[in-house]
């Protein structure tokens, strides 16, 4: 295996990032560096990997984010992460979205090809075509909470379908046996994933999910808000809901608080990501804590790796796992669960 990128900082006493910016000219190196480096890089016989280029043929140092949206909670903190990660390399962002729509979204890549060296998506709703066609960009991608459909990609999924699991099986445990589900954004892999979760959990205990207790939604309080009116409407009535994700279940909680219904004694609830109000909420949130930021920092590390050329040939492809956190908007010891 030939020298990486790794080889050449240890060797001229400078780190990856400075390595990067000197052999790429795309960014400030002093010039005592920069001999450094090129004698390093000389000395080892370094040569930067095909992908270490911009999605155009130039370096740039920019490296493009496209995020279904980037405003509420959860995307400020994937959008912490990435940033930290990118200053850290020497890089900067250039963000964009595409609210979930194949448009949107077609014109954003046209956009962001012009300008960056690299690209980390997140798009849940992509299909086959659409990851090979971001694929087929000349540059290295990460995709975060999508489905890549086999292809060799860099991809870093959390466990949507472990967590709805681990978030049904916690309310059967606690005694409930008709748990609502308010579904995510129609079309989304990361919405079938926690349904598949949902699932799953209710069949391992031996018992079906009815259609009826599946409601329509999406991530937002207001689908969550909605969605209420028809879960109290079923009979018999659900004793748990579990909500999209922790927007969703905001629109519940506050949806229940008006119906005066007390949450978790007559119904008990649970949300998905674990962003911060979620301990705040009243009752506090049981939910599935992400490492959003997490994820995004090791999205970032790796596009970079892979375009400086110090990363294994074969796609990185990661499940990345997710907590339980249990609190106070769900039974400890749950209805009496009946004949």
């Amino acid at each position: 295996m030939g020298a990486t990128i790794r080889d050449v900082a240890r060797r001229a006493g400078v780190s990856i990032a400075t390595v990067s910016r000197a052999l790429n000219n795309s960014g400030a190196v002093s010039a005592d560096a920069r001999v450094a480096v090129e004698r390093a890089a000389r000395a080892l016989n370094y040569r930067p990997h095909p992908a270490a280029r911009s999605l155009h043929g130039k370096a740039t140092g920019g490296l493009g984010v496209l995020l279904p949206f980037v405003s509420g909670e959860f995307f400020a903190e994937l959008l912490t992460g990435l940033d930290e990660a990118a200053q850290e390399e020497g890089r900067f962002l250039v963000v964009s979205t595409s609210h979930r729509r194949p448009e949107e979204f077609r014109a954003a890549m046209q956009a962001m090809a012009k300008r960056v060296d690299g690209l980390v998506v997140m798009a849940p709703e992509l299909d086959v075509p659409g990851v090979e066609s971001v694929l087929a960009s000349e540059g290295p991608v990460s995709f975060i909470n999508t489905s890549v459909n086999g292809a060799a990609a860099d991809v870093l999924n959390f466990d949507n379908y472990g967590g709805a699991f681990a978030l049904t099986q916690h309310l059967l445990e606690a005694g409930h046996r008709r748990i609502a589900l308010i579904k995510g954004a129609p079309g989304a892999w990361d919405a079938q994933e926690r349904m598949r979760g949902y699932r799953a959990a209710m069949a391992e205990a031996g018992m079906e999910a009815p259609s009826e207790l599946e409601f329509e939604g999406d991530y937002t309080p207001s689908a969550g808000y909605a969605a209420v009116e028809a879960i109290l409407d079923a009979a018999p009535r659900p004793t748990a809901i579990l909500a999209a994700n922790d927007y969703c279940a905001a629109g519940v909680l506050s949806a229940l608080h008006k119906a005066g219904i007390v949450v978790p004694e007559g119904m008990a609830v649970t949300g998905f990501d674990g962003v911060t109000s979620t301990r705040y909420m009243l009752p506090p949130l049981t939910t599935v804590r992400v490492p959003i930021r997490e994820i995004g920092r090791r999205a970032i590390k790796l596009l970079v790796s892979r375009l400086v050329g110090d990363t294994p040939d074969r796609p990185v492809q990661e499940v990345v796992p997710v907590e339980l956190v249990v609190r106070e908007s769900t039974l400890a010891d749950g209805p009496d669960p009946g004949p």
